[in-house]
């Protein structure tokens, strides 16, 4: 059987406060150590899972931070701006970093590639670009779009490029050949968010007609559809086995999906009012979420997929009509107290807020406190709200069977720890080089300066000889 195994349900795990404005952006370093969020209140934090460590607040940026990700190894932090610009974090006390004007217009989204080595930005001057993260040096831009481009991502091999725009068209990039090589259509809106599943085969995109999407990449042809939200769908992620999709909606709900059997498995409340940015931990565990509460809430899966280590088989389903209902009811037993109370203070720069844990409170009743955070479970008897109309997913492929493989515990436990402390070199190194390139610039910019003058001079010496 491939599936989910639930040792119990979703759970609250930590739960912080710092922003100043909504949260825009969340994303989760690898190791699960730390958390950065962007936030409209032109600030990065970087929250540390570490009990007692104190949270991180990097200001650089001079406007509206509309997204943030972690490199592969979780090294550096990648943030874009309303202010035009990308800046690349060292997510530590000293907040190094390095920015760089990437467009001319808001830059609405910045992803790394899977080797850490590109770039990937959206902007809202309709253009993609793709740059080094080593020496941020522009390599080429993707211009077919006629509107804003809200988000743009690599695929897992680095082959791909997904982007989606107001004007109601996803598209499909290649990355050599710098051509469209498919666009889909959103006629009932645009999407906000896109993603590759992490078998790269298919794309799922969260729409503002309130809808999730998920398309394979090679036929072309619409897979699943999920109409569980009644509001805008901001953002989405997917497990990184690929059985399961979480979407964040501005309904103030999580949705969790389960793509094998096609339907929907959890309702999560915890954010009052709309719910902005959702992403998965690397292994799944855990996920983060973000709203324009101005919160950030770490939640433990508590799933996990049998046969994952095999990669995903997700079976070819169809529902026997497109008005199938599968029923729904609250799920008292779902609440949870497992998280410690006591508050944690994190001084971050130019705050003294405190981020406290917290978790789900129990309770036996089917009303919801203000504080409380409620799960829908999936049931075969009650009332009713809305089915997907699916197909079903394909298979991973063998190589990303053995990527999982390795990833899932076939590789020597010392190797994966020293393979991160290089790579953790590697970026931190890239950026020394990347300052000091910078450092050499301005020390040319100075020398040609100087060498323009002394020209200058020279000449008007000779004229005053001459006359």
């Amino acid at each position: 059987m491939y599936g989910a195994k639930f040792s119990s349900d979703p759970t609250l795990e930590r739960h912080f406060k710092g922003h100043r404005d909504k949260v825009t952006s969340v994303d989760l370093s690898w190791n699960m150590k730390q958390i950065a969020t962007g936030s409209m209140d032109s600030s990065v934090m970087i929250w540390n899972m570490k009990p007692q460590m104190r949270a991180y607040r990097f200001d650089g940026h001079k406007d509206a931070v509309t997204s943030v990700q972690f490199s592969p190894s979780g090294h550096l932090v990648a943030s874009a701006s309303r202010d035009k610009t990308v800046r690349l974090w060292v997510p530590s006390m000293k907040a190094e970093s390095t920015a760089f004007r990437a467009h001319t217009a808001t830059v609405r989204s910045v992803n790394f590639s899977g080797d850490g080595q590109n770039l990937v930005t959206a902007s809202d001057d309709k253009t993609i670009k793709v740059w080094t993260v080593h020496r941020q040096k522009f390599l080429f831009s993707l211009n077919q779009h006629m509107n804003w481009v809200r988000c743009a991502k690599f695929s897992p091999d680095d082959r791909l490029i997904v982007s989606c725009s107001d004007d109601k068209t996803i598209k499909l990039w290649d990355k050599n050949s710098r051509e469209c090589i498919h666009s889909f259509y959103e006629h009932a809106g645009y999407a906000n968010h896109v993603d590759f599943h992490p078998s790269g085969t298919c794309i799922a995109a969260a729409s503002t007609d309130n809808s999730v999407k998920v398309w394979d990449i090679r036929s072309h042809k619409m897979l699943q559809h999920y109409q569980a939200h009644t509001g805008v769908v901001n953002s989405l992620s997917f497990h990184p086995a690929g059985n399961f999709l979480i979407t964040a909606s501005s309904d103030s709900t999580m949705k969790i999906l389960d793509l094998v059997e096609g339907k929907l498995l959890y309702t999560l409340h915890g954010h009052q009012g709309p719910v902005t940015g959702v992403a998965f931990s690397g292994t799944g565990a855990y996920f983060a979420s973000g709203g324009s509460d101005e919160q950030v809430m770490v939640w433990k899966s508590n799933f996990d997929c049998a046969g994952g280590s095999d990669g995903v088989r997700l079976q070819h389903r169809t529902t026997s009509s497109s008005t199938a209902q599968p029923s729904f009811d609250s799920h008292p037993s779902a609440l949870h107290s497992e998280a410690p109370e006591p508050s944690e203070h994190f001084n971050g720069q130019d705050s003294h807020t405190a981020a406290h844990t917290q978790g789900a409170s129990r309770s036996g009743s089917h009303s919801r406190a203000t504080h409380s955070h409620t799960y829908r479970h999936l049931s075969s008897s009650s009332s009713s709200t809305h089915q997907p109309q699916t197909r079903g997913l394909p298979q991973r492929s063998p190589q990303v069977q053995a990527q999982a493989q390795a990833s899932d515990g076939g590789a020597p436990p010392g190797l994966a720890s020293t393979l991160e402390h290089i790579m953790g070199q590697l970026d931190v190194l890239t950026q020394t080089v990347s300052i000091l390139e910078q450092r050499l610039t301005l020390t040319e910019d100075k020398l040609k300066e100087c060498l323009e003058n002394q020209m200058e001079i020279g000449l008007h010496l000779q004229r005053r000889e001459e006359a």
